[in-house]
């Protein structure tokens, strides 16, 4: 690009907010916007002349060598726009999470340019109160992220949905650092291990005399939260008695304590997480349709471990690096250990990665972990499926697929006592999907006690 060009083209980008370079065929960044000097803290100079993979990802070769998706490879192949979530550094070597918007630029004398418009989302090591970050780079994390992103920016309800184990907390505490929220409470209520008898009392506070034992006022998680968060963790546990109650607080954020006649007043922000199907609890009366309404603000999907496999590693490596020791101050795995994590589909998710790991470092004499020490629980899915392929149909046949579908669910709920969510999990399948598959087997009263 010469000299006449570059300053009609910068007098064009410096125009955006956003961050914006302009890229060539080869990946040199010719032109850089003011807004993305400043962000990343570089000059000029440091810029221009750069090719775009090594400014932006540390790395010697273009982002799709790497397996990642590639803008630049896609804009110049189709002459179209597109947008891509990365992971980009600055001058200081700091990780954040960016949407990528790319789109074809011409220049006066027709050259092909690639426009990138960069958002940035979030520092990869956002961090919550107990010091534990988000940490993945898969696309569906990098998906995930940036609607934890803008929950942030907004006061709207959130929803968190996702299997035990998948980090629904961490996520809560997550957007609450992110918003204006931030310098006030974030209090979480556990609905599955609160007892109802206590709950109210619990979420409202209570006045002196309000019951028996009662020996004096307590303030309730909700006035607790005033001007902050509160996170309603496992919410379709919450007792139906008190759902009512719950959703007129959230409507008018006015309400008594127990044995109290003075009408109190809180201003939070409600989030919910839950791993289980509300839609269906709501079309079985077990969940309010208003309530779930007035919590699904903004639903947000954690994905399960085995969704972002390539997230494994880095997280291996993150939750080691919590475990070190003064008598142990670093563990390292193995190739062999890393490769017997990758194959596991981990129905526990985070927190059975978490244990696995505990348990391997405890086995570990030297820091080094090897794949004898990596000890996974053996789950439905690795033994039913062994003992299925030894079947036979009394001829001496191989028996058919949908025989050995059936003869796995019904020992699934047996197992499970019939409950329908957790064998659904466990075959990677809705729970309606699993309630068509169950009737066309005859199997709707297995496991049941009823």
């Amino acid at each position: 690009m010469d000299k006449t060009i570059a300053v009609e083209a910068q007098s064009l980008i410096d125009a955006q907010d956003s961050p914006f370079v302009l890229i060539d065929k080869d990946y040199n960044i010719v032109a850089a916007n003011r807004a993305y000097q400043q962000a990343y803290g570089m000059a000029e100079q440091q810029i221009v002349g750069h090719k775009c993979h090594q400014l932006s990802h540390h790395s010697a070769v273009p982002c799709h060598e790497n397996g990642e998706e590639c803008p630049h490879r896609h804009v110049f192949s189709t002459r179209e726009t597109y947008q891509v979530l990365h992971i980009h550094y600055d001058a200081s070597g700091r990780s954040e999470h960016v949407r990528i918007k790319g789109a074809p630029v011409f220049g006066p004398d027709g050259t092909f340019y690639l426009g990138e418009t960069i958002i940035r989302l979030a520092q990869v090591d956002a961090r919550g109160r107990q010091g534990q970050a988000m940490v993945g780079r898969s696309r569906a994390f990098l998906s995930c992220m940036e609607v934890l992103t803008r929950a942030g920016d907004s006061d709207a309800p959130l929803m968190l949905c996702g299997e035990s184990g998948v980090g629904k907390d961490l996520a809560a505490e997550y957007v609450h650092h992110r918003s204006a929220r931030s310098d006030k409470g974030f209090i979480m209520v556990d609905c599955s291990a609160v007892a109802e008898s206590v709950f109210e009392s619990e979420l409202f506070g209570h006045e002196r005399g309000a019951f028996t034992g009662c020996i004096g006022r307590r303030r309730g998680l909700f006035e607790q939260a005033d001007g902050g968060t509160l996170f309603f963790n496992e919410i379709g546990d919450l007792p139906q008695s008190l759902q009512g109650r719950l959703l007129q607080a959230m409507e008018t954020g006015r309400f008594r304590r127990v044995g109290g006649r003075e009408l109190l007043s809180a201003n939070v922000r409600i989030i919910c997480a839950t791993g289980k199907n509300l839609r269906h609890k709501v079309a079985s009366r077990q969940f309010r349709a208003d309530l779930y309404y007035r919590i699904a603000g903004i639903i947000c999907e954690i994905p399960p471990l085995r969704q972002r496999r390539s997230d494994i590693p880095e997280l291996a490596n993150t939750l080691l690096r919590r475990m070190a020791t003064s008598s142990t101050p670093s563990y390292r795995l193995t190739d062999e250990a890393m490769e017997k994590l990758l194959r596991h589909d981990y129905p526990g998710n985070i927190r059975e990665l978490g244990h696995i790991l505990q348990r391997g470092a405890s086995l570990s004499t030297n820091g080094i972990i090897t794949a004898r020490e990596i000890h996974m629980e053996t789950t439905p899915s690795a033994t039913s499926i062994d003992a299925l392929l030894d079947l036979a149909d009394g001829s001496g046949t191989e028996p058919s697929i949908k025989r050995l579908e059936s003869t796995y669910m019904a020992e699934l709920l047996a197992e499970h006592n019939g409950k329908r969510a957790t064998v659904a999990r466990i075959l990677g399948i809705s729970e309606r999907t699993l309630y068509r598959k169950l009737k066309q087997y005859g199997l709707e009263s297995v496991g049941r006690s009823d």
